[in-house]
């Protein structure tokens, strides 16, 4: 108190004023920076296993990585095949399309050549399944003409691909194989020229493999329309979007891709993340559809679908608010709710029901609401600022109930979008590989093309025969299921 014994009382209550005032303005500096501090933390936290960031991201630097899975073994899923699930291995071939005939080389015992031994038949065989080394071969059509009696002359018809006389062009084989691997497998297009020359001897120039996605592109448009067409027509449909660097531009700018499709299609759309781009999507003329998605807002501008949301991110949401909240009970009873349920919605659908039966769905249901309600009596409401973390998701289950639970009535309708997410994961691949996109136009015509051959492949179509086909003219549509 040294000091303080000459001030007179005004004075000693000034100074203690100003302290006070001082206090309070370090302890709401402490809060906000504990508040930043939180934030920070929690953003930190975020991985795989508990948001929708892709696993790639797990081992930035200073990331927390996901809570490791169970051991391989020590659950009740054995690894390796499951009973019931359908094997491959390498079958004999009752027509094999080639027999090499083997006989004994050298001389006997008794000196005398084994090759004029007499022969006994076929004592054992073995059959392998190899591929014949090719190199490309340059085939030159001789196109005739020929003179009717009446005077008039007729020349052959050029092979489809071809040019004009005298030119040289590359064949439909060669075209597709650069296709394939372009847009299957997103090799770049130098790459994808040496690769070519590896194979079969031939080297197209990186500047013909580009100009192949365009060629392709317009090849496939009109099975496109289709696809378009019957993913609306279409009962459930999952869809999701994922950000990608295409164009021009600052690492930063990005624009995003959106699918849409079943297990038989599916349809690729680039744009931006806003409602406009939603709107020139399917969705407008989807009147009446199920649309399997995550609680992204644009999906519900739409007031003719109706919605599935993602068990699959709700259940990652859950396990960030877990971890949020790690004294909390309500996280793993909402999740284990919905995990039984989409259990039961999985064996249910086996045995070929149209719903999961009352008696299975009733106390997990009633789990589900309980833990919600529980949850939303201690993740209060806050007014004026930003709110408690989770509160959002809580108030999501309680008001969007059916749409969270719709798959457990009607199995025809995905727990889960999925299938939308391994439609989308070939882009990141690409992005992986290749990086930045440099034309907004080569990347809409590259996503044409994948659509197209996705939707081959899910209807068991080989890609490279369908790409085949496409640029030879015979193109692959897919079929028109018949109406319910």
């Amino acid at each position: 108190m040294a000091g303080y014994e000459p001030l007179s009382r005004d004075e000693l209550l000034a100074l203690l004023a100003e302290r006070d005032a001082r206090i309070a303005q370090l302890e709401a500096e402490n809060a906000e920076l504990a508040r930043r501090v939180a934030r920070l933390e929690r953003l930190i936290s975020r991985n795989s296993g508990n948001s929708s960031m892709p696993p790639s991201g797990d081992d930035l630097p200073g990331r927390t990585p996901p809570r490791g899975k169970p051991r391989r073994g020590t659950g009740k899923r054995k690894p390796g095949k499951q009973p019931g699930a359908p094997g491959s291995h390498l079958a004999w071939s009752e027509q094999p399309g080639q027999r090499v005939e083997h006989f004994p080389q050298g001389l006997c015992v008794c000196g005398a050549l084994l090759a004029d031994g007499a022969d006994l038949g076929v004592a054992g065989s073995h059959q392998q399944v190899e591929i014949p080394l090719q190199t490309a071969l340059v085939i030159q059509h001789d196109l005739h003409e020929v003179a009717c009696g009446c005077g008039r002359v007729h020349r052959a018809a050029a092979p489809t691909g071809s040019g004009a006389a005298g030119t040289v062009t590359y064949g439909v084989n060669l075209q597709a194989w650069c296709v394939y691997l372009i847009a299957a497998h997103a090799v770049p297009v130098h790459r994808c020229a040496e690769l070519i020359e590896a194979l079969t001897g031939a080297r197209p120039s990186p500047g013909f493999v580009h100009s192949m996605i365009a060629r392709a592109a317009a090849a496939v448009a009109e099975a496109n329309k289709l696809i378009r067409a019957l993913v609306i027509l279409a009962h459930v449909v999952c869809a999701d979007e994922t950000p990608i660097r295409v164009g021009p531009g600052p690492r930063t700018r990005k624009r995003y891709l959106l699918v849409a499709c079943t297990n038989l299609l599916t349809y690729y759309f680039l744009g931006d993340r806003s409602a406009k781009t939603f709107a020139a999507f399917v969705f407008p003329d989807m009147h009446g559809a199920v649309v399997v998605h995550d609680r992204y807002q644009n999906y519900d501008a739409f007031p003719g679908l109706t919605h599935q949301l993602c068990t699959a991110h709700l259940i990652r949401d859950l396990e960030d608010a877990a971890e949020t909240y790690p004294g909390a009970h309500w996280p793993v009873q909402i999740t284990q709710a919905l995990q039984g349920l989409i259990h039961a919605a999985n064996t249910a659908r086996a045995q070929g029901l149209a719903a999961v039966p009352g008696d299975i769905a009733a106390p997990l249901t009633r789990g589900f609401r309980h833990g919600v309600i529980v949850g939303l009596g201690e993740v209060k409401r806050v007014t004026g600022r930003k709110q408690q973390p989770c509160r959002d998701l809580l108030e999501c289950l309680r008001d969007r109930q059916d749409d969270v639970l719709r798959f457990v009535y009607d199995l025809r309708i995905p727990p889960t979008s999925n299938q939308a997410e391994r439609d989308v994961r070939p882009a990141k691949t690409q992005q992986k590989i290749s990086g930045r996109l440099r034309s907004e136009q080569t990347a809409r015509h590259r996503y044409a093309i994948r659509g197209y051959i996705s939707t081959a492949s899910k209807h068991r179509i080989s890609v490279l025969t369908a790409l085949r086909n496409a640029l030879n003219g015979d193109l692959w549509m897919p079929p028109i299921p018949d109406p319910p």
